[in-house]
This record gives structure tokens, C-alpha cells and sequence, in this order.
């Protein structure tokens, strides 16, 4: 199949990446790395021969870890290491924690901020370790919002620089992920005071460049103060990178606007207004187009031209999804010309990518909360109440199975060689068919 993909050198770069070789448990060990939120393209696709289309707690479980604390994070895998976090419930203590993929052994549980007065998270949606951290050879980069980040070296788990000066008031709690661009880790902050992004060296640590949101905003009084703040202001996504005529790009949804920026020099691009607030979902990129859900409440899926600046609105929008069918966490997938969205409320529909006609759209029952996957022609969508369905990616629906475990699934899953990399709000497990060679 052909899917669309971000800038190329990505994919050069992680297709180098070897890691996990032999393995002493009977099972197949993982070929390459699931460095990000979303995986090596940002975008939910896996390149791997083929996944397990069935599992249980007690079919072809290669370990289960329990994990103590709790975090949405989705884990990220490297040189026969998952990264993962946790938070404790009230959010006073922020770990990283590192263990053998092939054992599922717990090798570093680090504490690495603690916070007496956080932010109370109002609801049971998000946590305090959700972001996501990103991973590449020789450095994990863990990020918990204004409560801190950090660079780890992955060999040792010490601590080579951290930051707890880049302030923001999350007001429900921390959700944008870590996203890597040459020798740059781009953050976001989408606060109810104050919103920004800022990219930070690689190497030191120090702040590169900081951008603000030049959001304009419609609910100010005569004084200029916001007449409603909190959920209005804030933002949960991550943003995307892409070339555009031959010149990288991001995409950052905000509340209230959309933006295209510079990555390496955070130089905003274009602003594209709109009426809705508090993205979460991360957008995809291809066609020419990216496809991004603006919003939450009566949410909207836009798909729009790259090729305008400065505040350009609706202008570029090419075609718009509405109703049910629109997200408002779960991440789109973009594969072989179609573009399937999964709502919270488990409706999932498959329309044109390039004119948005719908082709199928079917209720899988329960809830979500993770983003989708594709790799080798399905798709694994994973529900709150521990289901996962296996779907043949297509112009016609066809569920291929369903899979139960015991706890919920908030995290987005990760994928390496053959392997699935699930986390359940109780366990993180290793999914993966035995081999002939299995004792």
C-alpha cells in the first residue's frame, strides 16, 4: 500500500535503527524502534511484515509488566529499551521509567520532579503523565508540562539536563507530546494563562527559540480580560512536521486557530482561525493536504491546502468533517488514499482523503480514547474498556477480530518488527505471536 509520509530524512534515519537482536524467549524480536507518539512518522503507521491479529491475557503474551502509578503516555521503544511515565495519581511525584523489551523488566524508575500544589485535573480524561516521551540512540526526552523535562541518557538512565522554567497553568493537566526535529526538541505549552511553543537543544537543553500564539481572541471585555479562561484557552495536541515545495513545515492546532510554523526557527507561517477550542488528536499530512480536528464540543475535521500565509482562515479548507463521526482525542489515519476517524464514542468512518466523500461508517462499540494504528493492510483500535479490534484497511468494512484485556487502554499503542507494545491502565504488555522455534 501507499501512504503518505512526513519529511524523508525521518524515515531514512529510523530505518537505520536496528535494535533487539536474538531473543531467548521463544518469540520474535522487534527490528526497529517506535521512537514518538504515533511512531517513526508521527502518523500511526507501522512498516512491519505483520502484527498479531489475536491475543488474551494468556495467548501470546510474551510478558506483562504491572505498572503501580498512573500515566497515558504511550511508550516509546529503542535499543532493547520502552520508555515510559508515570505520575502519582495527585500529581506530587513525575517518574520516567525504563525496562528490558525483551523481558518486560523494570531497569530504571526515576523521580525526577515533585510538585506540592498541582493543578487539580477536574476530570478522569487526563492525568499528569500524559505526554509522551521520544527516543533516539542514546537519549530518552521525558516531558510532564510545566512540572518539567528532562533529557536521560537510555544506557544508564542518569539525568544529562533537565528544565522546570518553561511556566504554563495546564488547568487539566499536561497532554501534548515530545516532538524531535534535527537537533531540536519542540514542546508545546497550551495553558489557560499563557500559550506558546518552545524548542530546546538537543544536546544542552537551552531554549532555541520560543514562539507565542498570536491567537486572536472573541472573548475579551473592554479591558481586555478574558470573560472565560480555563478549558477556552487550552490545547492538548502535538504538533506534525512535512515538507511543503521542498521546505519543512509544522502544523500546531491551538484553541481557536490552527498554525503553520518554521520548526527550526519557530517563525509563524499561517494562522487559520476557527470557533472551536481545545484540540487534542494530532493531525496527518498527505495529498498536499493535512487533516487536523480543530476542536472539541462540536468538533470539526478540516482538510486544508498548504500553500497560503500570513491569517488565512478558511481559505485553504478543501473539505470538512462534522457530527459524530469526528474525534475528539483519537488521531486520524491517512492510508492508501482514505482517511478513517475514530470517535470517542467508537464510531468509525472511512471517507475519499482527497474529497472527502464518505465510503463506510461503522459503530464498534465502548468507548476511545488511543489513536488508531495501521501496519501490514489492518488497523488496531484500541477502547477504554480493554478491546481492541483488528480491521482490514479498505473501501469495505470487514472486522478481522477482537481482543480483551483485563484494564482499559488510555495510551496509543507501539509497534516493533512483529510486536505490539500495549499499555492498559494497569500493565504494559508485550504482544507478539510465538515462533516454530518456541520451547
Amino acid at each position: 500500500m501507499l501512504v503518505s509520509r512526513p519529511i524523508p530524512f525521518r524515515r531514512f534515519l529510523y530505518g537505520l535503527i536496528l535494535v533487539l537482536c536474538g531473543g531467548t524467549l521463544g518469540y520474535a524480536a522487534p527490528s526497529a524502534g517506535w521512537p514518538e507518539f504515533r511512531g517513526p512518522f508521527g502518523n500511526g503507521i507501522a512498516e512491519t511484515p505483520g502484527l498479531p491479529l489475536t491475543w488474551s491475557e494468556t495467548e501470546n503474551v510474551a510478558w506483562k509488566t504491572d505498572i503501580p502509578l498512573q500515566g497515558w503516555s504511550t511508550p516509546v521503544v529503542l535499543e532493547g529499551r520502552v520508555w515510559l511515565t508515570w505520575a502519582t495519581p495527585e500529581g506530587h511525584d513525575f517518574h520516567a521509567v525504563g525496562l528490558d523489551a525483551e523481558t518486560g523488566k523494570i531497569l530504571y524508575d526515576k523521580a525526577l520532579f515533585h510538585c506540592e500544589k498541582p493543578d487539580p485535573l477536574g476530570n478522569e480524561v487526563n492525568g499528569y503523565a500524559s505526554p509522551s516521551p521520544a527516543i533516539e540512540p542514546g537519549r530518552v526526552y521525558i516531558h510532564f508540562g510545566s512540572y518539567g523535562t528532562a533529557c536521560l541518557d537510555t544506557a544508564t538512565g542518569n539525568t544529562l539536563w533537565e528544565r522546570r522554567d518553561l511556566p504554563c497553568r495546564h488547568f487539566r493537566g499536561p497532554g501534548s507530546s515530545v516532538a524531535l526535529f534535527e537537533n531540536l526538541v519542540i514542546l508545546t505549552f497550551d495553558g489557560s494563562d499563557v500559550q506558546y511553543l518552545a524548542a530546546l537543544d538537543k544536546k544542552t537543553g537551552k531554549t532555541v527559540w520560543k514562539t507565542d500564539r498570536t491567537t486572536v481572541w472573541k472573548d475579551l471585555d473592554e479591558n481586555g480580560v478574558p470573560k472565560r479562561e480555563g478549558d477556552f484557552r487550552k490545547a492538548f495536541t502535538t504538533p506534525l512536521f512535512f515538507d511543503v515545495n521542498g521546505a519543512p513545515q509544522m502544523a500546531s492546532l491551538g484553541s481557536y486557530a490552527a498554525f503553520g510554523y518554521d520548526p527550526r526557527t519557530g517563525r509563524e507561517i499561517w494562522r487559520a482561525a476557527h470557533n472551536l477550542y481545545s484540540p487534542s488528536s494530532r493531525p496527518v499530512f498527505g495529498n498536499g493536504l493535512i487533516y487536523m480536528v480543530i476542536g472539541r464540543g462540536k468538533s470539526e475535521m478540516w482538510a486544508m491546502r498548504l500553500d497560503g500565509q500570513g491569517d488565512i482562515g478558511e481559505t485553504q479548507v478543501v473539505w470538512k468533517a462534522q457530527g459524530d463521526c469526528v474525534p475528539q482525542e483519537p488521531s486520524a489515519l491517512l492510508v492508501d488514499g482514505l482517511l478513517y476517524l475514530l470517535s470517542n464514542n467508537g464510531a468509525f468512518t472511512c471517507f475519499e482523503a482527497d474529497k472527502g466523500t464518505q465510503v463506510w461508517s461503522e459503530k464498534l462499540g465502548g468507548q476511545y480514547m488511543a489513536s488508531p494504528i495501521f501496519a501490514a493492510g489492518r488497523i488496531y483500535v484500541c477502547s477504554t474498556q480493554g478491546k481492541t479490534s483488528v480491521l482490514k484497511a479498505g473501501r469495505t468494512f470487514e472486522r478481522l477480530a477482537e481482543n480483551r484485556l483485563d484494564a482499559g487502554f488510555m495510551a496509543s499503542p507501539a509497534v516493533v518488527g512483529n510486536t505490539l507494545f500495549l499499555r492498559t491502565k494497569a500493565a504494559l504488555y508485550r504482544i507478539e505471536e510465538k515462533t516454530s522455534s518456541s520451547k
